[in-house]
C-alpha cells in the first residue's frame, strides 16, 4: 500500500509541475461564457464527487465485511463491479481532467491510468485467485472488472450497492477537501487570469450547487443504509 501511495504521489507530484511550468499547454483556456465549457465544469466536479462517494463506499464496505480478507467480498458495491475503488479513483481523475486540463488530456489521461492500474489489478486477482479457487471464478463470471453494467444498476436498490456511512467519510474527510479545494483554486486562478473575477461568479453558483447536491445524496444514502441494516436486524 505505501509502494502505490508513493507512486500515486509521484504522478500527482509531476502533474502539478507540469501546471506551473507550463499551464498555457497543459490547462484549458476556452471562453468559461459558454454552455459547453460550463457543462465541461460542471460534469467535472460531479464526477469529482461521485467518484469519492464509490471511493469511500468501497473503503468502508471492505474494511467491515474483509475479515482481515479472509472472506471474499461480494456485496455493497462490489456485487456490481469487481474493483470499486479503482472506478471511484476514475471518475474523480476524471472529472479533475474535465475541470482544468485540454480536451486532447482526456486521452493522456486514460492511457495513464490504465498503465498504472491494469498490473495491480491482475495482480490482485492472480492472490484472489489462489485464496479463493472456487468462489473467485464465479464471482469474476458475474460480476464485471471495473465498469457496471446498467442492467444491475437499474435492477438493485442504490442503498444496496452504494452504502454509505458519515463515519467513513469523517476518515477521508481530509484528502477529500484537498483534492477538491486544490481543483477549485486552480480552477478560480485559470478563470481570473483569462476574464476577471466578474467572469467566475456563474461557475461558482453552478459549483455550490453541485456540492450541495452531493452532500444531500450523503446524507440521503446514509439514512438508507441505516434503515436497511435496522430492517436486516429486524
Amino acid at each position: 500500500m505505501k509502494k502505490r501511495l508513493k507512486v500515486n504521489g509521484i504522478i500527482m507530484g509531476l502533474a502539478g509541475l507540469a501546471i506551473v511550468f507550463f499551464p498555457r499547454f497543459f490547462l484549458r483556456m476556452e471562453n468559461s461564457h459558454s454552455v459547453l465549457e460550463v457543462v465541461r465544469e460542471v460534469l467535472g466536479f460531479a464526477l469529482i464527487l461521485s467518484g469519492q462517494i464509490i471511493r469511500v463506499s468501497a473503503r468502508g464496505y471492505k474494511s467491515e465485511h474483509s475479515q482481515d480478507s479472509r472472506a471474499l467480498i461480494q456485496g455493497g458495491p462490489y456485487q456490481v463491479v469487481r474493483n470499486p475503488m479503482y472506478l471511484g479513483i476514475f471518475l474523480i481523475g476524471l472529472g479533475v481532467v474535465l475541470v482544468l486540463f485540454k480536451w486532447w488530456a482526456i486521452m493522456v489521461f486514460v492511457a495513464v491510468f490504465i498503465l498504472r492500474y491494469i498490473l495491480l489489478i491482475y495482480n490482485e486477482e492472480k492472490k484472489l485467485f489462489s485464496i479463493f479457487p472456487q468462489a473467485y471464478p464465479e464471482y469474476c463470471r458475474k460480476v464485471p472488472r471495473i465498469f457496471p453494467e446498467l442492467s444491475s444498476i437499474i435492477r438493485l436498490d442504490i442503498s444496496a450497492y452504494l452504502p454509505i456511512k458519515i463515519v467513513w467519510f469523517k476518515k477521508e474527510i481530509g484528502s477529500i477537501l484537498t483534492l477538491l479545494l486544490l481543483t477549485i483554486l486552480v480552477n478560480f486562478w485559470v478563470d481570473i487570469a483569462k476574464e476577471g473575477i466578474a467572469a467566475d461568479l456563474q461557475q461558482s453558483a453552478w459549483l455550490l450547487l453541485t456540492i450541495i447536491l452531493f452532500t444531500i445524496l450523503v446524507i440521503l444514502l446514509s439514512q438508507r443504509t441505516l434503515k436497511r441494516h435496522a430492517g436486516r436486524a429486524n
